[in-house]
């Protein structure tokens, strides 16, 4: 299957490109695609901790949320402002 991961703000300038296109085994799931942003990314460690992922526009509850071929998944950063 081939997922989409976008990238957001701190996450884009760091992992330097908006997209990136995974291909993974069908039954993958959040946790999985995470992996290999993290093995492709590792300019994101310092990250991760305060990421939040979106699938396919919604908050995903958790890294065990089932993927399907043509996901999108967004890593958002929290954000600050006034």
């Amino acid at each position: 299957m081939i997922v989409t991961v976008l990238f957001f703000a701190q996450a884009r300038e760091r992992a330097e490109r908006d997209s990136l296109r995974l291909e993974l085994p069908d039954g993958s799931r959040v946790v999985d695609a995470l992996a290999a942003v993290r093995r492709a990314h590792p300019r994101l460690d310092s990250l991760w901790a305060h990421l939040a992922v979106a699938v396919d526009g919604r908050l995903s509850p958790g890294d065990a949320t089932l993927l399907r071929d043509g996901a999108e998944l967004a890593l958002l950063p929290p954000v600050s402002g006034g």
